[in-house]
């Protein structure tokens, strides 16, 4: 059963190539959902693989471990471990009617790099429209400038990254596109109508309701709630749920963002409280992760169902990444 393998709604990084043994015990004790890595924890294929497999011997099961790999600026495998690749927006420009082709060779190369190290989790697609007013550290991760193609490119991705044996994990839900901001440093705040936002922004996710985890967005969205970030407002999740129509795993974007106001504890509690399934909590400070636990990160039924399910999906994804390597040996 899921509930005898993960105590915890969380999803921890650590802090450096190695697990530490005080890191060890933690997550022995605390046993997270899964863990994510970051350039920090990449050193080389033999390490990285090594620290895969610490990971989820600490936790006693085959855990997920995600990553972002993007592609371009936000990719945390470089060469030789993996390709450099030019930034999402600029290579579906430069592409243009071959865009989807080149989608899905490129998707198609991430998925088999991040196999080969034993992560199976990506945070991609990105599903956010780019817009002249996008801030530079989301804009050029986008996929499009329109609704269309977003959803068209996005699902590219998401078919090559699953059908290649690895988890994709949709993002920034609601829609992080109208951000003029940077989320890691300050709370964005988007002043679109919910006309625009439900015709745009929210329709690229509803498109994907059926994806079965997604990020929550750290934005602000003054005409649904001027209160409360996406992630920390219950107005926003209903939305999320009864209008978008996603019934998956939803996971907050990083706690330790700027735009969340409070401590730990306090962040913790209100995306629990807002309606998000697991905490994303990524830089790897111990004494952080402590107070996430302590301020009560249990999944309850619900969450431990949307766990199953993944994990159940996951075993499906193993299988159609067999039946396709068997296929192309054929071929």
């Amino acid at each position: 059963m899921i509930s005898d393998s993960v105590k915890n709604g969380v999803i921890f990084g650590c802090e450096g190539p190695r697990l530490t043994e005080v890191e060890f015990d933690f997550f022995r004790d605390t046993l997270p959902f899964g863990f994510i890595l970051f350039s920090r924890n990449i050193v080389n294929a033999k390490q990285v693989i090594e620290l895969c497999k610490s990971l989820r011997d600490a936790v006693g099961w085959h855990a997920p471990i995600l990553i972002d790999q993007e592609g371009g600026r936000v990719q945390r495998i470089r060469p030789p471990l993996a390709l450099d690749r030019i930034p999402p927006l600029d290579e579906a420009e430069k592409a243009g009617r071959k865009a989807k082709s080149i989608f899905k060779l490129r998707f198609t190369a991430i998925a088999k790099e991040l196999l080969s190290l034993g992560i199976d989790f990506n945070c991609a697609p990105v599903l956010d429209i780019a817009r002249t007013t996008t801030h530079r550290f989301l804009r050029n991760r986008c996929y499009g400038v329109n609704k269309s193609d977003v959803i068209s490119l996005g699902r590219v991705a998401y078919d090559a990254l699953k059908s290649n044996g690895v988890f994709p994990i949709i993002k920034h839900m609601p829609g992080h596109g109208f951000a003029s901001h940077d989320s890691h440093f300050e709370l964005p705040v988007v002043k679109a109508s919910k006309k625009e936002l439900f015709a745009n922004d929210f329709a690229v996710f509803r498109a994907f309701c059926n994806a079965e985890i997604a990020m929550s967005a750290h934005v602000l969205f003054e005409a649904i709630d001027p209160y409360s970030a996406a992630s920390t407002s219950k107005k926003l999740m209903d939305i999320i749920r009864d209008d978008i129509k996603f019934s998956g795993l939803l996971i907050s974007d990083d706690i330790s963002m700027a735009a969340l106001p409070g401590d730990i504890k306090k962040r913790t509690t209100n995306l629990i409280e807002a309606g998000n399934d697991v905490i994303l909590h990524c830089n790897g400070k111990l004494f952080e992760m402590k107070e996430i636990v302590e301020a009560g990160v249990v999944p309850n039924t619900l969450t431990l169902s949307r766990m199953f399910s993944v994990i159940e999906e996951r075993k499906k994804i193993e299988h159609t990444k067999i039946e396709n390597l068997e296929l192309a040996k054929i071929s």
